[in-house]
């Protein structure tokens, strides 16, 4: 998945090398990410790059098509490359399925910032979580000029609304964030002893992967699913998990499944756990195969019963299934596919192709039986996409 971090997610290490960070299709990215930073660890914080100049490409010229309002359609947020500034969000509109490239800086008059990792909405506003340049822009769905821009973060990663009035956001500097949302400013951390990725809620809880620290190999990372006390912003338990847990989502029957990429440095093998949040154990592990490709981008369908991940290809997997998925339901046919996404409301696949991390990268919306319905063009390094409330299709 998954992937920055930009500062350390899976398309990193390739993309610190021509491009930016993400998961290992994103996960691909933890581990290179991690080859390039424990190296440059001196010269940058969590990560350096470099191996061939990245070829810059002409600029296009900016879209002018106009849009009535950014509520109905489907944002990709392209990472860009690491330290090049150059990340941009492409949006779709679902009325007429319209492909308007680089909104934010058409909107706003300048460059959206270093390594867009994600985005999330709530109410009549979006949250782009930009991670190597530490902060949040926070916009407006109506025509997605800034609203506020939250400063004061490390790292930052994935954004999870609480209430109406708080959210969490997770970083690479073993810490969460706590943002006061009435002010969109920074309110407090939570210490966490460890980077912490993905989020997911269970009753009055918050549910965090925890890779580790980022400065330890893999041996010495303690991975684990945090328990967080929305009520009190307190950890009050902790579930062990397999190395470096990159994936997390809940089905209909309320069970977490976690999957884990076995290390950027291949320490054991990838994982998939099943994790019973009440009794907060593991229920039951699939060990996959072949270490050298380990899945990435962990969805499930608006229906909580099938699971969606990368492994090269898109795989889907029913929740009750006895054994993995030996084939996938799309192939990579060639492409090298990066950031994958379920619709919410209509269970379509989205998944992006980051080519080689210099051209611009693309993106392809799949029905649920795999067949193909839609290409668009997208920005440099796709990573991660985010539907409006109100979009249907």
């Amino acid at each position: 998945m998954a992937g920055s971090p930009s500062k350390w997610d899976s398309g990193d290490e390739k993309r610190k090398n021509n491009h930016v960070p993400e998961t290992r299709a994103s996960l691909i990215s933890i581990k290179r990410l991690y080859v390039l930073l424990l190296a440059a660890a001196p010269l940058l914080l969590p990560y350096s790059c470099t191996k061939d100049p990245i070829r810059e490409e002409k600029k296009k010229p900016v879209d002018t098509t106009h849009v009535q309002t950014y509520k109905r359609g489907i944002f990709i947020i392209n990472e860009g490359n690491f330290n090049w500034g150059n990340a941009s969000v492409t949006y779709i509109d679902s009325t007429g399925n319209t492909v308007i490239q680089d909104i934010f800086s058409r909107a706003n008059s300048r460059n959206l910032g270093d390594v867009a990792q994600s985005m999330t909405i709530s109410g009549s506003l979006g949250y782009l979580v930009i991670n190597n340049s530490n902060r949040i822009e926070v916009v407006n769905l109506d025509d997605f000029k800034v609203v506020k821009t939250i400063t004061g973060l490390q790292s930052p990663r994935y954004l999870h609304v609480i209430d109406s009035g708080k959210a969490y956001a997770t970083n690479l500097q073993n810490s969460i964030t706590i943002l006061d949302l009435a002010t969109n400013s920074v309110k407090g951390t939570i210490k966490a002893g460890g980077w912490t990725e993905n989020m997911i809620p269970y009753g009055n809880y918050v549910l965090v992967t925890s890779i580790g620290k980022f400065s330890e190999p893999s041996q010495l990372r303690k991975a684990q699913l945090f328990v967080i006390d929305t009520r009190t912003d307190a950890i009050i338990d902790s579930i062990e998990s397999g190395k470096e847990p990159i994936g997390l989502v809940i089905d209909k029957k309320q069970k977490v499944w976690v999957l884990c990429s076995g290390g950027y440095d291949n320490y054991e093998p990838a994982t998939l756990m099943r994790v019973n949040p009440e009794l907060r154990i593991v229920e039951k592990t699939f060990t996959f195969p072949n270490p050298d490709n380990p899945p990435s981008r962990l969805c499930i369908n608006p229906g909580g019963d099938t699971l969606y991940f990368l492994r090269g290809g898109v795989y889907q997997m029913p929740v009750t299934a006895a054994d993995l998925p030996a084939e996938p339901l799309i192939p990579a046919a060639g492409r090298n596919l990066y950031g994958l996404s379920i619709h919410p409301v209509t269970g379509r696949i989205y998944v992006s192709d980051v080519k080689d991390y210099v051209r611009d990268g693309a993106a392809f919306q799949y029905t649920v039986t795999g067949e193909m319905v839609k290409e668009y063009p997208t920005g440099r390094i796709p990573g991660s996409f985010c539907f409006s409330q109100t979009a249907a299709r």
